[in-house]
């Protein structure tokens, strides 16, 4: 996985209000990797309200409040749908879900374990889900029965991203961000339009 992906489920959550831990600064390429090393993000939640309702399984910004901490997968195969026959043939999508992976993310979140709620969410981070049904549908009930709580499309980030970023702030601690500053500035990339229904 390339570190702007990365960087840029890290700039989403962090524009949303969260806390994020990135358990290793390596890529694992030559071997299989370690239960540790499944784990892309940690993110937690300080603004989380005990007694919130369960977020959706679709997360846009508006879902955000209602997670308190969750493990995040980034899946970055930026030219691929996740279809039926996909999510079948490809296990090391679910590898971030195995027993001894959320066993070390219990671990990593062993200090807030008596807080209410206490569940750790499976959040999964990727390009796109077919449009098409009875696929669409499909592809997000395999997803669940894996046991993904939850899916962010790429799309999804960068849209709310691109809302955000000002043209007037530099962002020199984000190369993600002030990239998507820089495209905005010169017009090459612009905020996502309202559409008004026609009469």
């Amino acid at each position: 996985m390339s570190a702007i992906d990365e960087g840029i489920v890290r700039e989403y959550f962090e524009q949303n209000g969260f806390f994020v831990r990135q358990v290793r600064k390596y890529q694992v390429q030559a071997r299989k990797k370690t239960s540790g090393e499944e784990i892309d993000l940690l993110v937690y939640n300080p603004t989380w309200q005990p007694g919130s309702r369960r977020p959706d399984f679709f997360l846009f910004p508006s879902e955000m409040p209602f997670i308190q901490r969750a493990l995040v997968a980034v899946k970055p195969w930026h030219t691929d749908v996740f279809t039926p026959a996909m999510l079948r043939s490809a296990p090391e999508i679910f590898s971030f879900l195995e027993e001894n992976v959320l066993k070390q993310v219990k671990r990593l979140f062993a200090s807030d374990a008596d807080e209410a709620g206490g569940e750790v969410m499976k959040v999964l981070v990727l390009p796109a889900l077919p449009t098409a049904e009875p696929f669409r549908s499909q592809s997000v009930a395999l997803l669940k029965a894996k046991g993904v709580d939850a899916i962010i499309s790429f799309r999804a980030m960068l849209l709310d991203l691109i809302e955000k970023v000002e043209t007037n702030r530099s962002y020199k601690k984000s190369d993600a961000l002030q990239v998507i500053r820089i495209l905005k500035n010169y017009e090459l990339l612009r905020d996502p339009q309202l559409t008004l229904p026609s009469r």
